[in-house]
C-alpha cells in the first residue's frame, strides 16, 4: 500500500520545517515542503483579518495531497484556503496557535504551555520535532573528536527574537561564564551555531572558544546531530524552546542559558517551569550535577491519536 501525501507548510524556519517533518515521519507520510510567502500587504495582517484565498499568496503552489500539515502564521491561510476548496477530501493539521478559530482545523497540535483548549487539540510537552534518536546515533563520529579524558558540552546557540535581544553585554557575560564553569582541563566545548544565529555572534563565539574548543562556524545539521550524541551535557540559549524540546530525546543533562527577556515572556515561564518539574532542564549556574530524565519523544506519543482521527474522518 502506498503512502498518503502530505502537503507541508511553514516560512521556512529551522523550528517549523523540524515540527511539520518530524510529524509527517511519524504518520509514516510521503511528505513535500512548501515554503509559504504572503504578498507584502497581508505580510503585515493577522490571519483572522484575511482573506481566505490563495490570491494573498506571492508564490503559488501545485496541491496534490490529502493531508496538510501546517506551522507559523503565514501557513494558516493556504491551509484554510484549501480546506474551503476541498473539505472533507483533505485533512488539515496545524502546529501551534492558528490565532483563528481552532475548528476551521480538523486537528490543533500545540505545547501544553500555550494553553489551547478545544475537543480538535491535542496537547504536547514541549515542541515536537524531527530528530530521533537513530539520527542523533548515526552522526556520533562526524565531529572527530578527541575527548582527552574530559566531559563534552554541545552549547547550542539560537538567535534574538521578539523576546530575547541578544546584546553584546549579554553575550559578553554569557561566554564568559561558559568559560569560567567549563574550564578548558575538564571540558571541551562544541558550541552549534542555529540558522538564528547571527554571524558577529558566531564570529565571537570563535575569538572566546576556538583556541580551547571547537566552534562550528556554519549551519551544519550534522554536526549539530554529532554534539548532542557525543555530549556528556547540552547548554542551550533559553530563546529557542524547540532546541531545548530537540535536545530532551537524549535523556541528558540539559543546562537553559537564561537571558534577560525584553518583555513579558509566560509562556517561556511556563515553558520551563514544566520541562523543570519533569527534571528535564535547570537553569546554568556556576554548579554542575549529572541527573537523569526519561526520554522526550511526543511526536511518536501523539501519532496514533491523529492516526485514530483520520481514520474516523475516512482520510486512511
Amino acid at each position: 500500500m502506498s503512502k498518503l501525501k502530505a502537503l507541508l507548510l511553514t516560512q521556512g524556519m529551522h523550528g517549523m520545517v523540524s515540527q511539520v517533518e518530524g510529524l509527517a515521519k511519524a504518520l509514516n507520510l510521503n511528505y513535500k515542503h512548501q515554503e509559504i510567502k504572503l504578498k507584502k500587504f497581508w505580510n503585515l495582517i493577522p490571519p483572522f483579518l484575511t482573506p481566505i484565498s490563495m490570491s494573498v499568496l506571492e508564490n503559488q503552489f501545485i496541491f496534490d495531497s490529502k493531508i496538510i500539515i501546517s506551522c507559523g502564521r503565514k501557513s494558516v491561510i493556504p491551509s484554510l484556503a484549501l480546506k474551503k476548496k476541498y473539505k472533507e477530501k483533505i485533512f488539515t493539521i496545524h502546529i501551534q496557535d492558528p490565532k483563528v478559530s481552532l475548528d476551521r482545523f480538523d486537528l490543533i497540535i500545540c505545547p501544553e504551555h500555550d494553553n489551547i483548549i478545544g475537543n480538535n487539540v491535542i496537547k504536547t510537552t514541549g515542541a515536537i520535532h524531527y530528530l530521533s534518536e537513530k539520527e542523533i546515533s548515526k552522526e556520533n563520529n562526524y565531529l572527530k573528536i578527541d575527548k582527552e579524558n574530559k566531559k563534552i558540552i554541545a552549547f547550542i546557540i539560537g538567535g534574538p527574537n521578539k523576546y530575547y535581544t541578544y546584546s553584546e553585554k549579554e553575550i559578553h557575560f554569557l561566554f564568559n561564564k561558559i568559560k569560567s564553569i567549563f574550564t578548558r582541563d575538564k571540558y571541551k566545548l562544541v558550541v552549534i551555531p542555529s540558522y538564528r544565529t547571527p554571524s558577529d555572534i558566531i564570529k565571537k563565539a570563535y575569538n572566546s572558544f576556538g583556541h580551547d574548543h571547537m566552534v562550528i562556524k556554519d549551519v551544519d545539521k550534522k554536526a549539530y546531530l554529532s554534539a548532542l550524541s557525543i555530549s556528556d551535557y547540552i547548554v542551550v540559549t533559553c530563546d529557542s524552546t524547540s532546541m531545548i524540546s530537540e535536545a530532551a530525546i537524549t535523556k541528558k543533562p540539559i543546562y537553559v542559558a537564561q537571558m534577560k527577556p525584553k518583555k513579558n515572556n509566560l509562556r517561556f515561564q511556563k515553558f520551563f517551569s514544566q520541562f523543570k518539574q519533569l527534571n528535564i532542564i535547570k537553569d546554568l549556574t556556576d554548579k554542575i550535577d549529572l541527573w537523569s530524565y526519561s526520554k522526550l519523544d511526543e511526536v511518536n506519543r501523539i501519532s496514533p491519536l491523529i492516526n485514530e482521527k483520520m481514520k474516523k474522518n475516512g482520510i486512511i
